[in-house]
């Protein structure tokens, strides 16, 4: 009475064995597809040198860049789908034509966790309804192109209730009538253009020479008109230390979800200004963040780049610094320990200039003022910040380092009044009116970056304190 009583044919066996085989393949593949494949060629041409791949693509936030971008899919006869989150328009392209043109209603809010990123997706899966365990609403007509992203209709309720809220999570929100047309429009595989046109300059400008600072090289900018206030040596390549670190922060919420938690393992207890990790200890990244980004915790940096892998994390970090147009960048660790990690003044700018207009929120976790009411308070109290200006109420944020071949660096991110030049004021009236002067003013963001520096903390004060009174 045993299961062997009726004997199986041989051939039902084999066949069963080749089916679950497949099937195992199958998975493995689907899977290895989804999680790791960042750089798959698409079948297009590659004007003034742009490489295409998938995934988080931080240069398509140029607008001039991604219209070569957007004008070789089209030359190409791809198709697509293009979202343009400053206009706030879908569009999908079918053989390089616009088939499809629709309002989006809503997108991640901007300087929030979860700020929707620009980048060169492609449809993962088709979902008729995609729940969501955090925010316990349904979205119909799910296109997901990226992990918590989604392209779908508007949310609602188990009951039926059309949410209110007019920003959503990071996913990009159509009418549930246009998610539809879209759905059944476009198979799996669909690439996504995702961009925004956040660094067109205004144009502001000012005038003057700046004062003697005794880095190696620095560079201080309107990060809105690109300005250059004063600068030395801006293209001179040196190492960075752990300005890294901002780096590192930008891959990790580009890469890994917030709220996703790692244990503490041994190879991640490594020397660092202020040691907090416990082996064993459970975190999330937020948890590490803080540390990360006011301790400087070369202890958290090591732990965020097992998330995805140490090698595999740098690779992304040198690749992210090349979309964005850092050209002269290489990082070879997480934390800016080794003296490979190396950059300019000049890609600096360009670093800071991306996280003010499309990650403000890693910049405000370096102040004083870090909003923790989403995720909660720090996991590590009493934490330190070591950022020199995180009491000035200017400062937007910012990172410091200093090792034995970087000697001290420093990039700060202020708000500060300038004056508006017109037809009847100088630059030169303009940067030396008096505290008396009723000239009118408008608050301008800019940067301070300084490389090289014995004393990072007073080159860097000194260079704020001349901006101050020669343009303020």
């Amino acid at each position: 009475m045993g299961i062997f009583r009726h004997p199986v044919p041989l051939w039902a066996v084999v066949v069963t064995l080749v089916i679950v085989a497949g099937i195992l393949f199958g998975a493995f593949a689907f899977y290895r597809e989804i999680v790791y494949n960042y750089e798959i060629s698409l079948p297009a041409g590659t004007p003034g040198g742009i490489v295409f791949h998938y995934g988080s693509w931080p240069a398509l936030s140029n607008a001039n860049f991604y219209e070569q971008v957007l004008g070789t899919l089209v030359d190409e006869k791809a198709t697509f789908i293009y979202v343009n989150l400053s206009t706030m328009q879908l569009q999908f392209y079918e053989n390089g034509v616009v088939a499809e043109n629709v309002p989006v209603l809503s997108k991640g809010k901007p300087g929030s966790w979860w700020e929707t990123p620009t980048g060169l997706y492609k449809v993962e899966a088709k979902i008729p309804s995609d729940y969501s365990s955090i925010a316990h609403v349904y979205s119909p007509w799910a296109l997901d192109f990226q992990g918590n992203f989604l392209i779908h209709g508007w949310p609602y309720y188990p009951d039926g209730t059309p949410v209110g809220s007019t920003y959503s999570g990071g996913c990009i929100r159509l009418s549930t009538d246009n998610a539809k047309t879209l759905y059944d429009a476009v198979p799996v595989g669909t690439p996504v253009l995702v961009v925004s046109d956040d660094f067109k300059s205004d144009n502001f400008q000012e005038s003057v020479q700046g004062p003697p600072i005794g880095a190696r090289s620095y560079l201080a900018a309107d990060l809105e008109s690109n300005f250059v206030m004063s600068e030395k040596n801006p293209d001179e390549v040196l190492p960075v230390a752990s300005l890294t670190k901002l780096m590192t922060a930008l891959v990790a919420v580009e890469y890994v979800n917030i709220e996703h938690t790692i244990t503490v393992a041994p190879p991640m207890i490594v020397p660092t200004s202020i040691p907090r990790l416990e082996v064993g200890e459970i975190l999330s990244l937020y948890d590490l963040l803080q540390p990360l980004l006011k301790e400087s915790s070369n202890e958290a940096a090591v732990a965020i780049s097992y998330f995805l892998g140490p090698k595999y994390f740098v690779n992304l970090m040198n690749q992210t610094a090349q979309s964005i147009g850092m050209t002269q960048t290489h990082f070879v660790d997480v934390s800016g320990s080794d003296w490979g990690d190396v950059s300019t003044a000049h890609d600096l700018y360009l670093f800071a200039r991306y996280l003010y207009n499309n990650r403000s929120f890693i910049l405000k976790m370096t102040t004083d003022n870090n909003d923790s009411n989403a995720y909660g308070p720090s996991a590590f109290p009493n934490l330190q910040n070591f950022n020199i200006f995180a009491d000035n109420p200017d400062f937007v944020g910012g990172k410091v380092g200093q090792n034995g071949a970087a000697s001290g660096t420093i990039i700060s991110i202020f708000n500060g009044a300038f004056p508006i030049l017109n037809a009847t004021t100088s630059a030169t009236s303009a940067v030396t009116s008096t505290a008396t002067s009723t000239a009118p003013t408008e608050d301008r963001p800019y940067v301070i970056i300084v490389l090289g520096s014995g004393d990072y903390a007073k080159d860097a004060e000194n260079l704020l304190s001349w901006i101050k009174t020669t343009y303020q």
